[in-house]
């Protein structure tokens, strides 16, 4: 079928899309989006997906570090998995000084540069305190001789004047730092939050499942719904449940950049654009015959979508599956998205609606022992 630039599907044979979000779906993405699940501390955050998908599922289960994988058709031996990851970016409490100001340390990529006067969680096992990314009055400031906000001089104040103060709050070495910034919509197509770098992808696999039962689709084979730990941190958690899993596919879906607003530039980081569709990944880890799946998919249901070239490597879970477990055949979906890792990331409802169509339709395309290799 002939495409334009953008990959899209001939207009001519346009057919209805399929509904795909309803009100429960929103409230849930909201209740999702708004929890905090840092990286190493996704707990909470999982027990809300595991909580909504659990109708759509035969089983689930539970690795060592707080992985999720809800499971259709669980005693087919072949095995498909749709993922994303469930961890958001945060910091950890580094040092206290003798004057009770608390600095810190990354933990995933978190933004040093937004961060002076943004609210913070510092979560202690008393409770939840507030506290806030202080930061020198502009009047106190030489222009010239400006400090920039740099990881080893940014610092949280929690209104206590002293170390001890600190102390008897709760707060130690090791506690964990979250925003509490929650979800919103602009303009009514537009989702804004923390942290939907990826638990959009959490939710659009999560609706997957809802689709599937709701439409009674039967699967010719083993499906794992994968919400995955430890993404920002190194792909940490794909990488144990890929080799508890030993699947025969994965499609994972996670973010990428929106480049058309201010201060990006295109010809580094390609040309994608929220609202044009989901962005198909071209690179080593992604298994061609299952890409052309997918575009076929695409193409068949009228699903607009956007190209990537990516080289080495895709920096996401596909790489952990691709290369875990022997070889896993596998392909990357993503969400574009706007200013990634600060408080305002931002997707386009109808990228989010059509990458959930696009992961329904192309589960349906593979055949029981589907054979993705180039050679049979």
């Amino acid at each position: 079928m002939a495409k334009t630039e953008k990959g899209k599907g001939d207009k001519a044979k346009k057919k209805e899309p399929m509904k795909v979000l309803n009100d429960n779906s929103m409230k849930f993405l909201a209740e999702y989006l708004n929890n905090a699940s840092p990286t190493g501390a996704e707990s909470e955050g999982q027990k809300i997906w595991l909580d909504y998908i659990k109708p759509y599922i035969d089983e689930y289960m539970v690795d060592t570090y707080g992985t999720v994988v809800g499971v259709v058709n669980p005693k087919a031996e072949y095995k498909v998995v749709i993922e994303a990851h469930a961890d958001e970016i945060s910091w950890y409490v580094h040092y206290i000084d003798e004057r009770g100001f608390i600095y810190v340390k990354r933990n995933g990529g978190s933004d040093h540069q937004i961060a002076p006067s943004k609210r913070v969680i510092i979560h202690t096992d008393n409770g939840p305190v507030n506290a806030v990314f202080g930061w020198p009055a502009i009047h106190t400031r030489k222009s010239d001789k400006e400090d920039i906000p740099k990881v080893t001089n940014i610092f949280l104040d929690c209104g206590a004047r002293s170390k001890k103060e600190v102390e008897e709050m709760g707060i130690h070495i090791g506690c964990m730092i979250t925003y509490p910034d929650e979800f919103m919509i602009l303009n009514k197509d537009h989702f804004v939050g923390r942290a939907l770098d990826n638990r959009m992808g959490g939710f659009m696999i999560a609706e997957v499942a809802r689709l599937l039962k709701e439409n009674k689709v039967e699967l010719p084979f083993g499906l794992y719904i994968v919400n995955a730990v430890q993404e920002e941190v190194g792909l940490r958690g794909a990488e144990m449940i890929v080799e508890r899993l030993r699947p025969n596919a994965a499609i994972v879906t996670d973010v990428c950049h929106d480049t058309n607003t201010p201060m990006i530039k295109k010809l580094e980081q390609g040309d994608f654009k929220s609202g044009d569709g989901p962005v198909v990944t071209y690179a080593p880890s992604v298994q061609n015959n299952l890409r052309k799946l997918i575009l076929d998919a695409a193409d068949e249901n009228d699903i607009p979508f956007q190209r990537m070239a990516s080289s080495r490597w895709t920096g996401t879970d596909t790489d952990a599956f691709a290369f875990g477990a022997g070889g896993v055949a596998s392909a990357l979906i993503s969400l574009p998205l706007r200013y990634m890792h600060t408080t305002v990331e931002m997707v386009h409802r109808n990228d989010v609606e059509n990458v959930i169509r696009l992961i329904f339709q192309s589960l349906q395309k593979i055949e029981k022992d589907h054979d993705f290799r180039y050679l049979k």
